[in-house]
C-alpha cells in the first residue's frame, strides 16, 4: 500500500487496482474559503499555501474517493468539480447522502456507524467522530471515520476532525489498525474549544495506536496553530517519533 498525504487531511491510498482520494480540497491558494479566525490566529483566506506540484499527477490515477464530512477544507468547489468531471463513486456517511447528490457527486456507497459494509473486496466501517470538546462539536455536524480492511493490505483507521473519544480509544485498541490516521493541528475558531485533539490528546492517540501513525492536518489552513516541527519535538520527547510519520505535502509512504 502507497499513501500520499497532499495537502491537509487530503490523501491518495493506492492498493494493487484502487486509487483512493480522501477529502479532496483541491483548489489553489485561498479559494477553499474564507479565514476561519479573525484575531485567535492571523486571518487568511484558506487553504493557506498551493498544492504540491505532484499533486494533480497523484490525484489524476484516482478511482474512488471518501468523504468524512462536508467542510470545506476537506471538500472543495474544485474537489467536487474533479468528482463530477470524472464521475468518480464516491463512499460517504450515510447523513451526507442527500447534500452529496444535491450537489451532483456519483456517491455509490453509503456506510452507517458501526456497520461493516462490502468495499472494494474487503469491508469499511463508519466509526464515530466527534469536531471538538464540548458545546461547539454540535454545530460542527456530523463526521464519520472509517476503519478499512482491504484484501493482502494493511488494515487503516482514518480517525477523520475528531477529539480523543472512548470510540476512538475503542478503534485503537480492539481493532487494531495497522495504519491510524489522526488529525492534528489542534483545530480552533475565535471562540469556544479546540474543534480538533489537543497536544496532549494527540500524544496518547499515539501512545494507544498499536502500530504507525500518520499525523495530517498541519500548516494548510489558518486555524490549526500546531506546526510539524512543535508536534515532531513534543512526540520525540514521548519517545513516539519512530511509530509517527509526519508527511510533508506531496510525500509519498509506502507500508
Amino acid at each position: 500500500m502507497k499513501i500520499s498525504h497532499i495537502r491537509n487531511a487530503t490523501m491518495v491510498i493506492e492498493t494493487k487496482d484502487k486509487v483512493i482520494l480522501v477529502d479532496p480540497m483541491l483548489g489553489a491558494k485561498g479559494t477553499a474559503g474564507p479565514t476561519f479566525t479573525l484575531f485567535r490566529y492571523k486571518p487568511q483566506r484558506n487553504p493557506i499555501l498551493d498544492l504540491p506540484s505532484n499533486a494533480n499527477q497523484v490525484v489524476e490515477k484516482t478511482t474512488h474517493c471518501l468523504i468524512t464530512h462536508l467542510h470545506p477544507d476537506h471538500l472543495d468547489k474544485d474537489g467536487e468539480e474533479f468528482l463530477r468531471a470524472k464521475d468518480i463513486p464516491v463512499i460517504c456517511s450515510v447523513k451526507d447522502e442527500a447534500e452529496l447528490l444535491k450537489r451532483g457527486l456519483n456517491v455509490t456507497q453509503v456506510v452507517k456507524y458501526w456497520e461493516h459494509s462490502p468495499f472494494l473486496g474487503g469491508t469499511i466501517e463508519g466509526i464515530p467522530a466527534v469536531h471538538g470538546y464540548g458545546f461547539i462539536a454540535k454545530p460542527m455536524g456530523n463526521v464519520m471515520g472509517f476503519y478499512i480492511q482491504l484484501p493482502d493490505e494493511q488494515s487503516i483507521y482514518l480517525s477523520a476532525d475528531t477529539i480523543y473519544t472512548d470510540d476512538v480509544h475503542k478503534v485503537l485498541v480492539e481493532y487494531q489498525p495497522q495504519i491510524s490516521v489522526v488529525a492534528s493541528g489542534r483545530a480552533q475558531l475565535d471562540i469556544f474549544q479546540p474543534l480538533l485533539m489537543k497536544m496532549e490528546d494527540i500524544v496518547k492517540f499515539v501512545e494507544n495506536s498499536p502500530n504507525k501513525v500518520i499525523a495530517n492536518h498541519l500548516e494548510a489552513v489558518n486555524h490549526c496553530p500546531i506546526t510539524r516541527k512543535e508536534l515532531s519535538s513534543e512526540l520525540s520527547k514521548k519517545g513516539l517519533l519512530e511509530k509517527t510519520y509526519i508527511p510533508e505535502d506531496g510525500q509519498m509512504m509506502e507500508f
